[in-house]
């Protein structure tokens, strides 16, 4: 009697059991805890071929997922992507447009391709899979051919009148800019996927911390390389001209312009600039705040994106700009009998200055005028020409990265915004040869 209440106590201690399948084979079945997001219990399976050793073979099964359970390194969940990025967009504490960014990169790149698998299914070689079908095809089209609209309303895909452009012509017709057409694949810049990369491999560290998978498998996929900056500022010559056609447009819409260049502030702050932040008779002005539009579609502001307010030094030009252009909003507001509200705005929508710029709405307008002079740029790219000018002109860079508010002590400023520049690197040759020792005269038998 005994003997049968150990034999007894000791399979009911045994964990995990092994079934005899019909073909013969023996399925190895161990428990494994209580999935965090549905609350349903969880199994480890494997099964062993039929054979003389399957007895033994499965044993050592059971014991290899036993350790696995013990030692926490199962998955604890059969939760999917797109499971995890919902819970993960709940707790993530970040600025609300870096949060819209990472939503807009998830919504079209990672929950169509990897949102229904499941989370303990990743692995490095699926994730490299996923980057190399990026660097293919931003648009995930699998090489099918079909008509890419431009719109998923009722739409006409060929607005001309007549018969259309041949060739095409986007840039003079606006029919031929409109028209939908076949698709083409175009692959995502390497910096976009390490971008994409960070957002998944932030998401599962999430997930490990939490305790649903036991490693990372982001952390032994790799990336794109980090790719070489290339700044392309305006020349002098396009800055020119392009400060020339914002002042005929619009004197207010230079005085924008004008200010971007001279301070290389981003769009965000020169839209959430307010008359109080400018001291005129100090020629100085204070970065605050930003602007930018949130998941509603609503302005509001922030902090800067450092977090940290700075002062910048403005040049008589641009103090005078800035005079005429608070003597013009003054006087719009008061041929409509108002008067600019107390923390007005510097550049607005609104007589009397309470209601700002949209930075995107910035932003096309920028790149309209370029194209219609013909010139390859963007509004950003006014940081690199700011930069890159102030270095060309001696500025040491501390200064020039503390104008543009950027930390880490003006790395920043020389890897990404500062393009090399003919005469600089003139004026470096110049000051080398300068320096330099008297050449020694040639020898006689040198000049044979």
């Amino acid at each position: 009697m005994i003997a049968m209440a150990s034999t007894s106590a000791a399979r009911q201690r045994r964990r995990g059991r092994v079934e005899t399948l019909p073909s013969g084979a023996l399925r190895v079945t161990v428990y494994a805890g209580v999935d965090p997001l549905s609350n349903r219990r969880m199994y480890l399976r494997e099964t062993v071929p039929a054979g003389p050793r399957a007895a033994g073979e499965a044993e050592k099964v059971r014991t290899r997922l036993l350790n696995q359970v013990d030692e926490k390194r199962n998955p604890r969940t059969t939760a999917t992507v797109n499971q995890l990025i919902d819970r993960w967009l709940e707790v993530i504490d970040i600025e609300a447009s870096t949060k819209q960014g990472y939503v807009r990169k998830i919504g079209k790149h990672i929950r169509p391709v990897l949102g229904t698998m499941q989370v303990a299914k990743l692995d490095a070689e699926i994730l490299e899979s996923f980057y190399a079908q990026l660097r293919k095809c931003r648009d995930h089209c699998g090489g099918r051919k079909y008509v890419q609209h431009r719109t998923s309303a009722e739409h006409v895909c060929d607005e001309h009148d007549g018969s259309p452009c041949r060739p095409p012509n986007p840039e003079e017709c606006r029919a031929c800019a409109r028209a939908c057409r076949q698709h083409v694949c175009r692959g995502l810049a390497n910096a976009s996927i390490r971008q994409i990369h960070w957002i998944v491999s932030g998401v599962l560290d999430r997930a490990v911390r939490w305790g649903w998978i036991a490693v990372n498998p982001a952390r032994q996929a790799e990336p794109p390389a980090l790719p070489r900056p290339d700044p392309r500022p305006p020349s002098a010559d396009e800055a020119a001209r392009l400060v020339e056609a914002a002042w005929s447009s619009d004197p207010e819409w230079g005085a924008f312009v004008w200010l971007a260049m001279t301070t290389g502030a981003r769009r965000g702050e020169l839209c959430a600039l307010r008359w109080s932040d400018v001291d005129l008779d100090n020629s100085v002005l204070v970065v605050r705040r930003a602007l930018l539009l949130d998941e509603d579609g609503r302005l509001r502001e922030k902090n800067t994106k450092t977090h940290q307010q700075r002062r910048i030094v403005l040049d008589s030009a641009t103090v005078e700009a800035l005079r005429e252009h608070r003597d013009r909003c003054r006087g719009h507001a008061a041929s409509l009998g108002l008067e600019l509200v107390a923390d007005a705005y510097v550049f607005s929508r609104s007589p009397n200055g309470d209601d700002p710029l949209i930075p995107d709405s910035v932003t096309q307008r920028y790149e309209r005028m370029a194209r219609k002079l013909k010139i390859k740029t963007t509004l950003h790219k006014l940081r690199h020409y700011s930069a890159t000018e102030l270095i060309a002109a001696g500025v040491d860079v501390r200064t020039v990265a503390g104008r543009l508010g950027h930390s880490g002590g003006g790395a920043t400023t020389l890897r990404v915004y500062a393009a090399w520049t003919s005469e600089a690197d003139q004026r470096a040759a110049a000051a080398l040869s300068a320096r330099m020792p008297a050449r020694p005269s040639p020898r006689p038998a040198d000049r044979r």
